[in-house]
């Protein structure tokens, strides 16, 4: 029995004039997804994307696994192609093809989708035939229209008819790559990790920014972020981290600025740095994991002083969202575990034991100037350090 995966997109179909554009991404981050997997035939017909193996020995179920990541899919299902567009041929692939979950289940209904309206009957009709199929075939399934324990699925199209069960959710959002190019600044915090999957789920294609300040910072913590960009790329792609040297810029803020705005300092200084990073890769806009309120850096105030230093727009999807919500986001993600192993990243270097909570932006700019940090900044743009970050 030949099977295949049937993808539904999302917000794609409100795409007016511009969703060919949407679907034609999708369809190429697709491929590029399962390339490594078999080879595939893959259509877009009726707001249904099919994926058709074309090797004997393709593996749907990891097949599956990878679709369910990629943005723009809203939902997807194994399916059997029926070995003729009949009636006949739906009634005898819709009781085998679906045994398993049959036999488990103790009530069903039949849902049909006719897409082809040349096809002789109508959708109650194949509704109404297949479930007197299933229930010849399993006698002891009651028809629950209502609540049932599982949803069959019949759908004629142009070419085939097909059979599936129920289907699974899909990652939604919109095909990364079709929302621009953004620098996102990654610590090996829990939060940046989720501001980095939100925004690629907003069609955002990544490339990451990391700070390192050894030997204040070790090894381990830059491998623990290539390790949570690695999760992260399961559902961006792939995408390269620009590991900024920033050992003597912070060492710098210590000894000339006031010790109530070395942060802020610091983040200026880091704003800096990714958006000129961002320009020379042509990306449009940084992104940080702030969320108002969380610590003192993250004050309207404090945001506000970070966010002269950069003419970039700065998107902060997390900005509303508490930390449970975050945490949450994280585990379903698969980033929470190594996010919380015990490697200190830059930004808990030198932390002023009182920050400023409410700062003036013109004596935070007067501060940032003491410390002559153009020649600094210059020097660790020379020396970052590039690894190519994907999932193999």
């Amino acid at each position: 029995m030949k099977e295949i995966v049937l993808i539904k997109v999302g917000e794609i179909v409100l795409k007016g004039l511009n969703r060919r554009q949407f679907e034609d991404k999708l369809i190429k981050n697709i491929k590029k997804t399962i390339r490594h997997l078999g080879k595939f035939e893959i259509k877009n017909a009726q707001s249904t994307i099919t994926v058709i193996p074309e090797d004997d020995f393709v593996d749907l179920d990891e097949v599956c696994e990878h679709i369910r990541r990629i943005f723009g899919i809203v939902a997807y299902s194994r399916a059997a192609i029926c070995p003729e567009k009949t009636l006949d041929s739906i009634l005898e692939t819709a009781p085998a093809y679906l045994e398993e979950q049959l036999r488990e289940a103790k009530t069903f209904k039949v849902e049909s989708k006719r897409s082809d309206k040349k096809f002789p009957f109508k959708s109650p009709e194949i509704s109404r035939e297949t479930g007197a199929a299933i229930l010849r075939a399993y006698p002891h399934l009651k028809v629950d229209v209502h609540n049932p324990d599982l949803t069959v699925t019949v759908e004629v199209r142009d070419y085939y008819a097909y059979i599936r069960g129920a289907a699974l959710k899909g990652a939604g959002g919109i095909p990364v790559g079709t929302g621009g190019n953004a620098v996102i600044l990654i610590s090996g915090g829990i939060d940046s990790p989720v501001a980095a999957y939100m925004m690629a789920k907003r069609g955002i294609r990544l490339t990451a920014v990391h700070f390192a300040s050894p030997p204040y910072t070790s090894e381990r913590a830059e491998q623990k972020v290539v390790k949570l960009l690695k999760k992260v790329a399961l559902y961006s792609g792939d995408m390269n981290m620009y590991t900024v040297p920033f050992t003597e810029i912070q060492e710098a803020i210590r000894e000339k600025c006031p010790e109530e705005y070395f942060t802020l300092i610091m983040r200026r200084l880091m704003m800096k740095i990714s958006e000129r990073i961002a320009r020379d890769k042509g990306c449009q806009a940084l992104i940080t994991g702030e969320s108002l309120g969380q610590v003192a850096s993250q004050t309207i105030n404090a945001l506000g002083c970070t966010d002269e230093a950069t003419s970039l727009p700065v998107f902060r999807p997390l900005i509303g969202m508490d930390k449970q919500e975050i945490i949450d986001i994280s585990y379903k993600i698969d980033t929470y575990e190594t996010s919380i192993e015990p490697y200190e990243d830059c930004c808990t270097v030198f932390t002023p034991k009182h920050p400023r909570t409410k700062p003036v932006l013109e004596r935070v700019k007067k501060a940032d100037e003491l410390g002559n940090f153009e020649p600094m900044i210059e020097t660790a743009l020379e020396n970052l350090k590039v690894t190519y970050i994907n999932t193999k």
